[in-house]
């Protein structure tokens, strides 16, 4: 079977990482290769670049800046592991992925849709996810979640009300947009349900029964 690229979006505390490991169990369990990476980060190089962007003051960087950073990031991620991964036939989980840029970037700071669309085809090129499932929450609610993890840097989460106000309302929009791709569910219900939607996703979207 083919891989395919699924990512996980969504605000601070939406549950990424821990419903990109649950995907990825239930995936591994039906004797498919998977690979579980993140963003920004993922390969060494993108790794480096992913600590100049999640440490320092919240005005460290403006928006182009911080855009530039991201997919020079996700250049190398896609170019060393991601691409690979699928082309031997691997799954790839990603926690975030170029939608969190628009989201961020595009809509949170204000640079717009065009701009992202740009970086992307010079960056990214023709690479899509084949799914991408959104974890949609109240903000308040996300960021008292991301208070309690240890995530080894805060900047972002440091950022106002209304930036993760608008970052929310962006991953709705992106949602809106793309509804072939895209899959919204609902993160304040519990672990198992989001999950299970999730694998539904996949089953629906992908053509791929889960247990």
């Amino acid at each position: 079977m083919a891989g395919h690229f699924i990512t996980f979006e969504g605000g601070e505390g939406a549950g990424k990482s821990t419903h990109v490991r649950l995907l990825a169990d239930a995936l591994r369990g039906a004797g498919l290769g998977v690979v579980e990476t993140r963003e920004p980060g993922g390969s060494p190089g993108a790794e480096q670049i992913r600590e100049l962007l999640i440490h320092g003051e919240v005005a460290r960087w403006d928006a182009m800046t911080e855009a530039l950073l991201h997919f020079a990031a996700r250049r190398d991620h896609v170019a060393r592991v991601i691409q690979p991964a699928l082309a031997s036939g691997d799954w790839v989980l990603c926690d975030r992925f170029a939608d969190s840029t628009m989201a961020y970037q595009g809509y949170g700071h204000g640079l717009g849709r065009e701009a992202i669309e740009q970086l992307y085809a010079l960056a990214v090129g023709e690479l899509t996810p084949d799914l991408t499932v959104i974890l949609d929450l109240p903000v308040g609610e996300g960021l008292r979640r991301a208070e309690t993890r240890e995530s080894g840097g805060t900047r972002y989460e440091r950022m106002d009300q209304a930036f993760h106000e608008r970052l929310r309302s962006g991953f709705l929009a992106i949602a809106e947009r793309d509804p072939e791709r895209c899959l919204v569910i609902d993160a304040s219900l519990p672990i198992d349900a989001v999950h299970q939607a999730a694998k539904e996703a996949v089953s629906a979207r992908l053509s791929l029964e889960l247990p």
